[in-house]
């Protein structure tokens, strides 16, 4: 059942957020640059691909692991911590900017490029005014602990990373 929540939940909000409103904002036919270098359409090819694999991994993650769907409605039972979440406390949105990026490379579209850092930030206040102190009330040290080892974005949290 969860996984066919994650599914609906897919479909519905990643699917909005990286298809339906960049095909907006393409078809507004703004915002493209003149430069048509083959490297920005596979570094935009290869970006969407490696995000998709990061957004399904961790969307299955949360539905097998975790015992709920990526939505704030639904959310994981317990605290999800192996696989990409090793890496990142926040893969799934790592996993989303990159397609969003992608496509901004992609597309040869500055307005996309623009969507796509509008994004990150908005990921990166909705975890720190939302999701951060949600988890904590969840999971309490266990999340604590995780927070001391594991990194918001990306990178290494010191030796205990390791």
């Amino acid at each position: 059942m969860n996984l066919l929540k994650t599914l609906l939940f897919t479909v519905l909000v990643p699917g909005t957020t990286l298809g339906v409103i960049p095909y907006l904002l393409l078809k507004t036919g703004r915002g493209k640059w003149t430069v048509d270098f083959i490297g920005f359409t596979v570094g935009g090819v290869l970006l969407v691909v490696l995000g998709v694999l990061i957004y399904l991994k961790c969307a299955w993650d949360f539905a097998t692991r975790g015992q709920g769907t990526p939505s704030p409605h639904d959310p994981p039972r317990k605290l999800v911590i192996t696989g990409l979440y090793r890496y990142s406390r926040n893969p799934m949105y790592v996993g989303i900017i990159a397609i969003s990026g992608g496509e901004a490379l992609l597309f040869h579209s500055y307005l996309l490029g623009l969507y796509a850092l509008g994004l990150a930030l908005a990921f990166h206040i909705w975890i720190i005014i939302y999701e951060e102190p949600t988890l904590r009330r969840m999971f309490g040290e266990a999340y604590e602990e995780y927070c001391r080892r594991v990194p918001r974005w990306v990178g290494r949290r010191g030796p205990k990373a390791r």
